[in-house]
């Protein structure tokens, strides 16, 4: 791994790419090479019993490499991501302590952001009035009112994540600027080598397929029915892809089969937006493979 040497800060491997695109394996055979550890950058890994919706890595599959920032909460609370940039800070200085390198491994944008690129979120408090003029209003409608404020933003969002989109909105009728200008940025805390992984977009779509498939056969209808059961119909369960899709069939909305369909298509048109998000920076390495990295 390169060093930087003209200061003291902590060296970092940040891991980025869309969903099924081999992260998670990727980094586990990384940290075994360069004596690593893992911080999840995913913000539906935060949530425990949310598991085979959001493929998290099974105790198996980590082969022994510690990971951080996985089931810290439960579905029904919430969880910000200036709380994750405060939590992943310490772990970072933790695994730097014990003389091994942090690989900081996710496709959630913000999260990756916040923590890496020293993007600093306006401290605003919510807006009730406001919020409750826009609760009044449906998924599409507030995606649309977001687009015509800020279409960039708007493309990072999905349609049915309302509770980001009246964010959103309330950031920009507080600052009067768009999302990325309203963060602004400092300069990061870490000398970060960035690695992206991705493959062929028909490659890729192949890989989603099969991983909704597979999530089928492990099981994840019976998980959507016991979430709901434990949790009820907690914001972050129901507008999570995997089991938002799932509740359509178990509400009788539609087929198992058709449910499938939407998964997988939902779960396409995520991997373009983390693209979207991840491609804007020039210093990411695209498939840069663990042997190369050592040298």
């Amino acid at each position: 791994m390169r060093e930087t040497l003209s200061d003291n800060k902590i060296n970092v491997i940040a891991i980025v790419g869309p969903t099924a695109s081999g992260k998670t394996e990727y980094s586990i055979d990384l940290a075994m090479r360069v004596n690593g550890e893992i911080i999840s950058a995913d913000s539906r890994l935060v949530y425990k019993d949310m598991n085979i919706g959001t493929a998290k890595p099974t105790q198996e599959e980590m082969s022994g490499i510690k990971h951080y920032m996985i089931d810290i909460v439960n579905p029904d609370e919430d969880y910000s991501a200036g709380l994750y940039k405060k939590h992943a800070s310490e772990y970072i200085n933790k695994i730097h302590s014990k003389g091994k390198i942090p690989i900081i491994v996710g496709g959630t944008g913000l999260y990756v952001d916040m923590l890496l690129r020293g993007y600093n979120p306006p401290q605003i408090p919510p807006d009730a009035k406001y919020r409750k003029q826009l609760e009044s209003l449906s998924s599409d409608e507030l995606w649309e009112k977001l687009k015509n404020f800020d279409a960039e933003s708007a493309l990072k969002i999905e349609r049915n994540d309302k509770k980001k989109l009246i964010r959103a909105l309330e950031i920009i009728l507080s600052t009067s600027q768009n999302l990325n200008n309203s963060r602004g940025m400092r300069e990061s805390e870490y000398n970060v080598r960035w690695i992206g992984r991705n493959f062929e977009r028909d490659v890729l779509y192949k890989r989603i397929n099969a991983r909704v498939d597979n999530m089928l056969n492990d099981g994840l209808i019976d998980e959507t029915k016991s979430l709901i059961k434990k949790y009820g119909r907690a914001y972050n369960i129901v507008n999570t892809i995997g089991y938002r899709e799932i509740l359509q069939y178990i509400d009788g909305n539609m087929s198992s089969d058709c449910a499938a369909e939407l998964l997988k298509k939902n779960t396409r048109n995520y991997a373009k937006r983390q693209l979207t998000w991840f491609r804007k920076f020039e210093d990411i390495e695209w498939n840069v493979y663990p042997d190369k990295l050592r040298k």
